[in-house]
């Protein structure tokens, strides 16, 4: 046996009744040879009842904190136990609320304790006892509760249902015990709350009501709103939640996990707290809805709970209400290409390209879930192009993409090029965004190779001009500002993906920073 214990884990898990455990074991008379107490002697139901022992001290650390209070403590732990063989446990609950001189006037026991005494600490915080009193842990064998599982929180649930003679449905006892979140101690509190309100009928709905949990038909509800774009609805919405008495943050909670059931869903999973008639609901409304959609909605959710916003706000309805509204307001995600075959289907041949209110495309959020804008030369493709003559365009493609004769580190840069052949010439002339990267290009060197490599890929003798984008001026690179990034920018997503420039000139759309 060690001389001192550490136990760490969430409330209601079970670490001061594995404490009083270990006592009625160490006390036991009558104990098996696996040290395994019998549970009936006078001892063991003592400890186990909590009435008075002389030799198990429980003591609640919020109330007995101070240095005085340790004194006491080990003052009285120095008396050997009342029976032969048996053992002084002192049951410290809640540890982290000693004081760091609470802890001080008790580490020298720690350090050389008296024969046959047992310290056992639990805590809900062990940080807080690493920063006040870190030598302590070195004393100590810890252990770390984990949270327990819904499946074994069910069983239980139902072993006591079964003693005290009360029937329930396993979909009631599911949501009891995640609503215990692993306590065990709460998911008992909460069955005896349901039991007392109820009369002993337990259901889904009598526990969903005692609870305070928002029925699944809501968030049905809300779905259909914003999959018909009925954005003042929301506001409407809100009000007869508080009408029929459900706590905002409740309901918020209920989002977020309604959410998640329905991106797993739409991914061809199945969540298991959801009852069939729920489960067939969401299954019939994600046409309106694409894991993508689920995936930005999901993550505007989850921002509100990461902020603590709702329950620190004063007036939570209104905080629901906005993210209720930008939920709704939130673009769906479609296919560029199915954007473009709308547009020109609904366009006569001979018409000119509308030019509807400017919009705006942001390079921070996908613009379609199946457009790439990595650079891609396929192998085909670039075969067939070495077999004949190439253009400078395609030869200065070929070369960024191999990378033969391209400076350490520029292929990214070098991709956002213009590229303009002048045949009669026999000039190239490479337009880049003015930078530190260009600014590299000035050594002579660096530019020979280049010219060396594009003549090679077009067979043909060439002189390199490089020069800054928009500039006429052959490596002077004008002043920048934010609108010729944009545009270098832009450039440069059209020339990887060809799709965007058509989007471009059939919506307007500008670069969103």
């Amino acid at each position: 046996m060690g001389h001192a214990y550490l136990f760490c884990g969430p409330r209601g898990v079970g670490k001061t009744t594995l404490a009083r455990v270990l006592a009625m074991a160490l006390n036991c008379p009558d104990r098996d040879e696996s040290g395994e107490p019998c549970g009936e002697c006078e001892s063991c139901v003592r400890i186990w009842s909590g009435q008075t022992a002389l030799d198990v001290i429980e003591i609640d650390a919020a109330s007995n904190r101070g240095v005085e209070d340790a004194r006491k403590l080990r003052e009285r732990a120095m008396y050997a136990p009342t029976r032969e063989g048996g053992y002084k446990v002192y049951i410290v609950d809640e540890a982290h609320m000693l004081t760091r001189e609470a802890w001080n006037a008790l580490l020298k026991i720690l350090e050389e304790p008296p024969p046959r005494v047992v310290f056992v600490f639990a805590t809900t915080e062990p940080q807080k006892i690493q920063q006040t009193a870190a030598p302590v842990l070195s004393r100590c064998q810890r252990f770390d509760f984990r949270r327990i599982g819904v499946a074994e929180i069910m069983a239980r649930l139902a072993t006591v249902l079964e003693q005290e003679g009360f029937p329930a449905p396993e979909d009631a006892l599911r949501t009891i015990a995640r609503k215990a979140d692993g306590g065990l101690r709460d998911a008992l509190s909460l069955l005896d709350q349901v039991i007392a309100l109820t009369g002993g009928e337990i259901s889904q709905d009598s526990v969903r009501r005692v609870l305070g949990l928002v029925d699944n038909e809501r968030y049905v509800e809300l779905l259909d709103i914003w999959a018909d774009g009925r954005h003042g609805e929301v506001f409407e919405f809100v009000e007869r939640l508080l009408d029929e008495g459900y706590d905002l943050v409740e309901f918020y909670h209920g989002l977020v996990d309604s959410l998640r059931a329905l991106l797993r869903i739409s991914l061809g999973g199945s969540p298991p707290d959801l009852d069939a008639d729920t489960r067939d609901a969401f299954k019939a409304r994600l046409t309106s809805f694409s894991p993508a959609d689920l995936t930005r909605m999901l993550a505007l959710a989850s921002d509100v709970e990461s902020s603590g916003t709702l329950r620190r706000s004063p007036n939570p309805q209104v905080v629901l209400e906005m993210l209720l509204l930008r939920i709704s307001y939130l673009d769906r995600t479609v296919r560029l290409e199915e954007l473009l075959a709308g547009l020109v289907g609904s366009r006569p041949p001979d018409a000119a390209p509308r030019k509807p209110s400017s919009g705006r495309v942001s390079t921070d959020e996908p613009v379609s879930e199946s457009a790439s804008f990595a650079p891609q030369v396929p192998e085909e493709a670039a075969a067939e192009k070495s077999s004949g003559p190439l253009s400078a365009a395609d030869a200065w493609d070929l070369l960024v993409e191999r990378g033969d004769g391209v400076p350490s580190g520029m292929r990214p840069f070098l991709r956002a090029a213009t590229v303009a052949h002048s045949e009669a010439e026999g000039v190239v002339v490479i337009e880049l965004p003015a930078g530190p990267g260009l600014d590299r290009l000035e050594d002579p060197g660096a530019r020979r190779t280049l010219q060396k490599a594009l003549g090679s890929l077009m067979n043909t003798e060439l002189n390199l001009e490089i020069r800054a984008s928009g500039d006429g001026t052959s490596l002077q690179p004008g002043r920048i500002s934010p609108e010729t990034v944009r545009n270098d920018r832009m450039k440069g997503l059209i020339k990887r993906e060809p799709l965007l420039q058509h989007a471009v000139d059939e919506l307007d759309l500008e670069l969103l920073d």
